[in-house]
C-alpha cells in the first residue's frame, strides 16, 4: 500500500463534504448513546481494518448495546447489535437526506432510537440532514483512499504519542472537525470563563500540546500535520520547527505549526519528518510552559527502568 498517497482537497470536496455530514449523523448518534467522559473523549471514532466505528454504544438496561461501523472497503454502513442482530446498507449513491432517512429507520428496525440534533456542525450551513439532497457525492475510490491515509496518520501518531508517559488522549478522528488528533496534558488546570461555549470548555479545561493531522478546509486547503499549545504562551510563534519547510500560521487568535502533506510525501524519509515536526513542536510548547520534559520521557513507550531491549 503506498504511503502517504496523493489527497489535494480540490479533487475530492464534493465528496469530503456529503460523507462529513454522513459522519458527522453518526457522530451526533455516538454522542446521544454513550457515557461522557473527559476532554469529550467518548465522542471521536476509532479506525478498524475496513473503516472507521463508533465502538460499542448503548446498553445497561436504556436502550440495546449496540455499534455502528462505516465499511469503506465495501462502502456499506453496519450496525451490530450484542444480541446477534445486524443490518447494513450502502452508502453509494445517497444523498445526505437519504442516509439519514436510511439509518434512521434501521436502527428503528432494531429497537434503538437516538435523539439527536440533527444539523450540520460548523459546516457552514444549517440545512437540516433530513433536507439536504445537495451533498450527494460519495466517491468509493476517494472515501477509501481518505480511509487509507487517516489509517496510516493514525499509526504515526500512536508511535509518536508513545514517546510521553503523562496523561494523553487515544488518538482519534473527531467527526465534527473531521481532524486526526492526539493530545499531551501537561497536568494544569485552566481557568475558563462561563462564557465560553461548552464544547470548548471541556476540551480545554486542562493546558494542553496537541497534535495532529486535517484533510483540509476552506480557509486552509491543504492537508497537512499540525500542533498548538492551548493556552498559547507568549513567544510560541518565534520557537523553532524541524524539518525546514514547517512553520508556524496564524490560526483564530493564536498559532499552529504546519508541515504541508505535500511536502511530506516527497521526502526522503516521510515518516521521520512528520516525527521530527511533532517533536519540535511539542518541545517548543513544552519549553514556554515550563513543563518537565525529562521527567515525563518515555522514549518507545517504556517506562520500565530495568528493561532491555533485544533483537
Amino acid at each position: 500500500m503506498e504511503l502517504f498517497p496523493a489527497m489535494p482537497l480540490a479533487e475530492w470536496t464534493e465528496a469530503k463534504e456529503t460523507f462529513h455530514r454522513f459522519a458527522q449523523i453518526v457522530g451526533k448518534i455516538r454522542l446521544a448513546s454513550s457515557n461522557r467522559r473527559n476532554h469529550w473523549w467518548q465522542v471521536p471514532f476509532h479506525p478498524t481494518g475496513r473503516g472507521l466505528t463508533t465502538r460499542p454504544m448503548g446498553g445497561l438496561g436504556e436502550q440495546p448495546l449496540f455499534c455502528v461501523d462505516f465499511d469503506l472497503v465495501r462502502h456499506r454502513l453496519v450496525i451490530d447489535v450484542f444480541d446477534g442482530r445486524s443490518a447494513e446498507f450502502s452508502l453509494i449513491g445517497r444523498s445526505v437526506a437519504s442516509f439519514y432517512e436510511r439509518l434512521f429507520e434501521t436502527l428503528a428496525g432494531l429497537g434503538i432510537r437516538p435523539e439527536i440534533w440533527a444539523v450540520p456542525f460548523d459546516l457552514g450551513d444549517d440545512t437540516p440532514f433530513a433536507e439536504d439532497t445537495l451533498h450527494a457525492r460519495y466517491d468509493p475510490m476517494l472515501i477509501n483512499r481518505y480511509w487509507r491515509i487517516l489509517s496510516q496518520v493514525v499509526q504515526l501518531l500512536d508511535r509518536y504519542a508513545a514517546d510521553y508517559a503523562g496523561k494523553t488522549s487515544p488518538v482519534h478522528h473527531y467527526w465534527h472537525t473531521f481532524d486526526i488528533a492526539v493530545t499531551r496534558f501537561t497536568g494544569r488546570v485552566v481557568k475558563v470563563s462561563p462564557e465560553t461555549d461548552p464544547v470548548t470548555r471541556e476540551a480545554y479545561s486542562w493546558e494542553v500540546i496537541s497534535s495532529g493531522f486535517w484533510f483540509g478546509d476552506k480557509e486552509r486547503p491543504w492537508p497537512a500535520f499540525y500542533s498548538y499549545t492551548a493556552p498559547e504562551p507568549e513567544g510560541l510563534a518565534r520557537e523553532p520547527l524541524r524539518p525546514a519547510q514547517a512553520e508556524w500560521i496564524p490560526a483564530r487568535g493564536s498559532h499552529l505549526a504546519v508541515l504541508r502533506y505535500d511536502d511530506v510525501r516527497v521526502m526522503e524519509d516521510p515518516v521521520g519528518a512528520v516525527l521530527e515536526f511533532l517533536d519540535s513542536a511539542y518541545q517548543a510548547g513544552a519549553r514556554l510552559t515550563g513543563l518537565d520534559m525529562a521527567a515525563l520521557a518515555c522514549p518507545g513507550g517504556v517506562t520500565d527502568p530495568y528493561y532491555e531491549q533485544r533483537a
